[in-house]
């Protein structure tokens, strides 16, 4: 991709903010911890957020902070090539799932190598998959009686949650916990560790 590949030399010295798309479907609460988190960095600019609903929370989120946010078509987001073209003429450089529910396009995922992540609520490779999110996934460990979930975060590939793992977090699961208690202790993970692990992933892709 090649605003990328001039970014390489671009970001060194710092003149050139990284910008970053975040992907949405629901309510936007990661979202929201990552504009806030990056709100002082001038290396990192919240380029755009994309969802697939117009009716999602992260639209009212993401006015309110001032961030550009557009519903796209699934059949615009299934089509590689063109979300390619609208991430390109955005200059992203870095793109976030942040409770997406599409599948990423192999045509995106080869313009931005190592360059997208997302983060499950579940200790992956149990509980992930096509289907599994939310409180399926909660359910499902309550089901399994596990002892504990938490969360992953890993770069995307062609496959629902099979990308390369980057952090996990636990925590505990205890007698009598419901699908919604679980989702509250993921949660708080979610907020303590997803926007400082996606600047550790800034650092390290562009040299800081």
């Amino acid at each position: 991709m090649s605003n990328s590949v001039q970014g390489k030399s671009q970001f060194k010295g710092n003149m050139i903010p990284v910008r970053l798309a975040i992907l949405a479907s629901g309510s936007g609460s990661n979202a929201e911890n990552i504009i806030h988190f990056f709100s002082s960095e001038n290396r990192v600019k919240i380029g755009i957020i994309i969802s697939n609903k117009t009716d999602a929370q992260v639209h009212q989120r993401a006015e309110r902070l001032g961030i550009p946010s557009v519903t796209l078509s699934k059949e615009t987001l299934t089509d590689g090539m063109t979300l390619t073209q609208i991430l390109k003429k955005e200059k992203i450089d870095f793109i976030i799932l942040a409770g997406y529910l599409v599948k990423i396009p192999i045509e995106l995922i080869s313009a931005f190598p190592n360059r997208i992540v997302n983060i499950h609520p579940a200790l992956l490779p149990k509980f992930g998959g096509k289907g599994m999110y939310g409180n399926h996934v909660h359910q499902a460990v309550v089901d399994a009686k596990e002892q504990e979930s938490g969360i992953t975060i890993h770069l995307v590939n062609e496959n629902y949650d099979e990308g390369s793992i980057v952090f996990q977090a636990k925590c505990p699961v205890v007698p009598g916990d419901s699908a919604n208690d679980i989702a509250a202790k993921v949660h708080e993970l979610e907020y303590m560790h997803y926007p400082e692990v996606i600047r550790q992933l800034l650092h390290k892709e562009f040299n800081w």
